[in-house]
């Protein structure tokens, strides 16, 4: 009879635990992985909800923290709310003086509207030689065969500096840093060809790929350096003057590369690209390329002796040609996180709904949007539009709140469609290899990385949920089923491989909890 009473109590023992152990609640799982010792010198924000407004997790989801790229979600959401995924970039030619015979007497103008694709060689952009032959033919449309002025680039559309004045030195003369223009050309970038030297402390084999810039003064103040230490190039310059100096140390065995690096007249690059293609079809330009801002230098300068150039307003429009949708724009700028983009959609806010392009008017702007979506900007300091300024400051409870109230704008489906799943294309290539492909196409998410940053935000959507882009209006049943959530760490010093397996593992507890 004891051994019976003895069996039948351990039978009841194992069921206790099994009972609390299935009582696990996704809060404690969330901690668990959450105080590994890979995070023991950082700060961890993590905010997990349901489309109903249950809360599932919530650790220090009110403390704001460096978000990062997680930026480029209220940038790419704010602008497809207000303008709508069909909406597009408008690049203008237009002219001062008068056309006889013919001739333009006076100066063609490319008028930029800001458009962030144009010479960009991303594949949603439009390939340059089509735009240019656009270009060509309103020109022709317009009886126009020879300019006696100059090919001018204009990039007024956009008022102020092109970066953000909080953006680190060494990142404006990257790639990544390049700043918004009124008139961009290939993401405003300047590309190099680099190599090792033959021995450690030589020079860096560099030298100018595309686009090609006379005008420039390159300068190389960098050497080969040992083994195991990477690229750490890094150019340094501004639109003060045509000259830019390439700094720091290149791996000696490393392999060679294309170093993309941030080209502070685009507006010149665009007009002396336009002259030489003209130039070929047989349309002369007497004075050849210039810009409004670059002076000094060649055919720079506008107006002989730098006189000031008319007014926009004033000039005479000869026709125009159209960026991709913002739908499109939308998808690039969140599976390849492309900041120039998101710098372009944050300031097209400032000029669309205050007339001006400058960072203080997209702040404006910005929290008009928030208004309209009916969201607090408690836990919210915004300071850029692409995550790059380290005085961003995000909580996890504003991200939550946001991609909830995005939920019920008119462009949820195409916004929802913009972000990547793990394991798929983009920043989120080798996330979750392991995990289901079903789960993983289930996870709509933006990354974030810079220094001690690493963050995550996004949607979990129920399982059976198809996505597309230009969803359906949710019906209530699946809004209160979709799971929206944002894990941001900051002050992280672990490295890389450690992190993101851990970060991997909240976001599958997460989708496989509900």
């Amino acid at each position: 009879m004891k051994r019976i009473l003895i069996f039948v109590m351990l039978i009841m023992a194992s069921v206790t635990i099994k009972a609390q152990q299935s009582e696990i609640t996704l809060q404690e799982k969330i901690e668990a992985l959450a105080g590994d010792a890979t995070f023991s010198n950082a700060l961890v924000g993590i905010c997990v909800r349901t489309g109903s407004g249950e809360t599932l997790v919530d650790i220090n989801a009110e403390k704001m923290m460096l978000p990062a790229s997680n930026m480029k979600l209220i940038s790419t959401g704010a602008a497809l709310h207000v303008l709508g995924s069909d909406w597009q970039y408008e690049t203008s030619l237009g002219y001062d003086g008068t056309v006889e015979d013919g001739v333009l007497r006076g100066d063609l103008y490319i008028i930029g509207g800001g458009d962030p694709t144009l010479g960009s060689k991303d594949s949603i952009a439009f390939n340059i030689d089509h735009t240019f032959a656009q270009w060509e033919a309103i020109l022709r449309s317009n009886g126009i065969s020879r300019i006696e002025g100059h090919i001018v680039g204009d990039g007024r559309y956009f008022e102020g500096m092109p970066e953000e004045p909080t953006w680190l030195w060494n990142d404006t003369g990257t790639y990544y840093g390049a700043g918004s223009t009124g008139l961009i050309f290939y993401e405003n970038m300047q590309s190099f060809s680099v190599s090792a030297g033959p021995e450690i402390g030589a020079p860096v084999n560099i030298k100018p790929h595309y686009p090609d810039a006379p005008w420039m003064e390159f300068r190389y103040n960098c050497s080969t350096g040992e083994k195991g230490t990477g690229d750490q190039l890094y150019m340094y310059t501004s639109d003060l003057a045509p000259v830019a100096e390439i700094r720091g140390t290149f791996g000696v065995d490393r392999a060679a590369k294309r170093l993309d690096c941030s080209n502070k007249y685009p507006e010149y690059t665009c007009a002396y690209y336009f002259y030489n293609y003209l130039t070929k079809k047989g349309i002369s330009c007497e004075k050849g390329p210039a810009d409004i801002k670059l002076s000094g230098v060649s055919v720079a300068s506008c107006q002989t002796g730098g006189v000031p150039p008319p007014d926009a307003s004033s000039l005479t429009l000869l026709g125009s040609t159209f960026s991709p949708t913002l739908d499109r724009i939308a998808f690039e700028t969140n599976h390849a996180s492309n900041n120039l983009f998101a710098e372009t959609l944050f300031r097209t806010l400032g000029k669309e709904l205050h007339e001006s392009a400058c960072y203080d008017s997209s702040y404006v702007a910005m929290d008009d949007v928030l208004k309209s979506l009916k969201v607090s900007s408690t836990g919210l300091h915004l300071q850029d539009g692409s995550g790059l300024s380290r005085q961003n400051y995000v909580s996890a409870d504003f991200f939550c709140r946001f991609l909830d109230a995005m939920m019920d704008s008119p462009s949820y489906g195409t916004f929802l469609y913009s972000l990547p799943s793990p394991g798929g294309n983009g920043t989120l290539s080798y996330n979750m290899k392991g995990q289901p492909e079903n789960l993983r196409n289930r996870i709509k998410v933006k990354s974030g990385s810079m220094n001690g940053v690493r963050c995550y935000t996004g949607y979990i959507l129920p399982s059976g949920t198809e996505i597309q882009d230009g969803y359906d209006i949710l019906s209530e049943e699946v809004r209160s089923r979709i799971i929206v959530f944002s894990i941001l760490t900051n002050n992280c010093t672990s490295p890389t491989w450690k992190v993101r397996p851990l970060l991997d593992k909240i976001m599958v507890a997460i989708a496989s909890s509900y």
